[in-house]
């Protein structure tokens, strides 16, 4: 791992003196006190950071110098042995803090699960992966407003579009994008032999209305008509329906959950908001990193990421190669923050080595 250099912890222990001692001039117009306090709260976990390694490299100066000394020696030598073994940690922490964020891990996620291969199995498995995300949600205190839903006849769903929002739930569930497999005896097979169903997940950081401009005249074609399927007699009477076509890109969402057109239209407008962001940040990131993948997945939903298996009671993620026997716990929600944090970690390793590289 890249050492940090003394000077440049100097410099930041500087920057967050320099940003406190502008936020107490007097006389400071408000939006710039705002823009002040957002860079401090930026800087001050890193300098928290700098300063714990800046005391136990000045420590470690003068356990050393202390090794001279007859009557010092041995607790010196001691003292010194337990601060090696907890610099690389203090300094590995840092590291992670200057390295750079991604600006949308604080933003809430808009989460697209769809039934794959496997028929009426699939559509159970994307319905047991949706209740999945929402207890995790709940253990987290983040809020889960389900946007659109298409079931199945037998349960679960075809397709659900749901948005989450709290604090930093878009850096959490962003590795879940991609093929989730599960393997299992489905309830309507009467052999008893396993089953291999798949459901595709999409995990897209919610856009806001700086983020992509839209004309709605020029750039928009929005047509009404009534709603089909679910939703009793009272949805299907009125043009309630609405499917919002964006020209530039062709892009296309529909939406009629709701007996209003307006609440569809709004969430419609969420959605294609949602998606136009996403995919200008994919532009971005390639132009960035080229074709380069992380080692916890680019995310495509066409890549199989990970294998629940009801026979042996296991999950296990292939991007890094982790198997964990606690099935029912992952499925209840809360046991998937083990497989979060792991995936987390690994990527920050992956990003640490980069440095190096």
């Amino acid at each position: 791992m890249t050492s940090i250099s003394d000077e440049r912890i100097a410099q930041i222990e500087a920057r967050r003196e320099e940003l406190a001692n502008a936020m107490a001039a007097p006389g400071l117009a408000p939006d710039a006190f705002v823009k002040l306090s957002r860079d401090y709260a930026e800087i001050e976990p890193v300098a928290d950071a700098a300063r714990v390694v800046r005391d136990l490299r000045a420590e470690k100066v003068s356990l050393g110098e202390m090794l001279v000394d007859p009557e010092l020696k041995d607790m010196a030598a001691e003292e010194l042995a337990a601060l090696e073994a907890k610099l690389p940690g203090a300094e590995r922490d840092l590291a992670l803090k200057l390295l750079p964020r991604d600006a949308a891990d604080e933003r809430a996620a808009m989460l697209e699960i769809r039934a794959g291969t496997g028929g009426d199995e699939a559509a159970l498995f994307a319905g047991d992966l949706f209740r999945m995300y929402q207890r995790y949600a709940e253990s987290r205190g983040w809020r889960v407003e389900t946007i659109s839903a298409s079931g199945a006849e037998v349960g679960g769903f075809k397709e659900v579009v749901a948005s989450v929002t709290g604090q930093g739930v878009f850096a959490r569930l962003k590795f879940e994008s991609g093929v989730h497999r599960v393997q299992r005896v489905p309830v309507t097979e009467s052999g008893g032999r396993i089953h291999t169903s798949a459901a595709t997940v999409a995990v897209l950081p919610e856009a806001e209305d700086v983020d992509v401009q839209i004309d709605e005249a020029k750039d928009l074609r929005i047509d009404v008509y009534r709603s089909s399927g679910p939703g009793g007699q009272s949805v299907n009477t009125t043009d309630s329906a609405v499917r919002i076509t964006h020209l530039p890109t062709g892009l296309v969402v529909i939406q009629q959950d709701e007996k209003s057109q307006h609440k569809n239209k709004a969430k419609a407008l969420k959605v294609l908001r949602t998606r136009l962001y996403e995919a200008e940040r994919e532009r971005l990131a390639s132009e960035r990193a080229g074709a380069r993948k992380s080692m916890v997945g680019s995310g495509d939903r066409s890549e199989r990421i990970r294998t629940y298996n009801f026979p042996q009671g296991r999950v296990t993620d292939h991007r890094i190669n982790l198997t964990l026997r606690r099935l029912p716990e992952i499925l209840e929600g809360p046991g998937l923050d083990e497989v979060i944090a792991a995936l987390i970690a690994e990527d920050e390793a992956e990003r640490l080595a980069s440095i190096d590289a």
